[in-house]
């Protein structure tokens, strides 16, 4: 496996959605760095991003997502191509819950498909007049196709400062539960601080983000990312 792999974290689910949508739907995103987890998955420079989506009434909903990725010299790994299915839950008037399993998978180069690996994930949502409050947890038991387990555990609050225009901050930290086979940085786990102002505007969405790793690596430091996207419901 490329070492630089290994100072990379994976694409993570960007396009599931937090709340049900019933229907055909898709997005197309633009964003001056794809980041996951704080970590640049296209070398600090920017990505174009789609997803397909399609929500049934009873809270199922099944999906795809693409993005260019760039892993550095020696990689010619240049998409990624992401499949996933779950169903949304309304447990009550204030508890959410999202879950379901996704695949990633990557190419360009000989070697890419040694990457793919599955991912379970759950999320709970908490609204109240404070805001959206989130609790994430994703699990892969392949992790990279290195057959290492590995898991991300999130905390999440958005809230509105004005009509329009909110703030999401949160908090996250990756684990893998095998050092030997996949390790961040020469460690087992990092931290990830992120804050981001969202609007949205003639039916353009706008995201403006700033982040920060407990890691020390060109594509982990800190940084501001810009995203604009668009929704298109079918």
């Amino acid at each position: 496996m490329n070492t630089t792999i290994k100072r990379i974290a994976f694409a993570g689910l960007l396009a599931l959605p937090t709340t049900a949508m019933a229907g055909l739907s898709s997005t197309v995103n633009l964003t001056s760095d794809y980041t996951f987890n704080g970590v640049s998955q296209t070398d600090n420079g920017p990505a174009l991003q789609a997803s397909l989506d399609y929500g049934f009434d009873s809270g199922w909903y099944v999906g795809s997502w693409a993005s260019n990725v760039d892993f550095g010299s020696g990689d010619d790994t240049w998409l990624e191509l992401d499949f996933y299915g779950g169903k949304y839950f309304d447990l009550t008037d204030r508890f959410s819950l999202d879950a379901g399993i996704a695949y990633y998978t990557y190419h360009g180069d000989s070697y890419s498909d040694e990457y793919k690996y599955p991912e379970a994930y759950t999320k709970f949502g908490y609204g109240s007049s404070l805001g959206q409050t989130e609790l994430n947890f994703w699990y892969s038991w392949d992790y990279f196709g290195l057959d290492a387990g590995h898991y991300i555990m999130m905390a999440a609050h958005t809230f509105t400062v004005a009509e329009g225009h909110d703030i999401r901050v949160s908090f996250d930290r990756s684990t893998s539960q095998d050092e030997d086979k996949w390790s961040w940085n020469g460690k087992d786990a990092y931290n990830h601080y992120r804050v981001e102002y969202m609007t949205s505007w003639k039916g353009f969405d706008f995201n403006l983000a700033a982040e920060d790793t407990s890691m020390d690596t060109d594509s982990s430091d800190t940084r501001a990312v810009l995203s604009v996207s668009r929704t298109f419901e079918f």
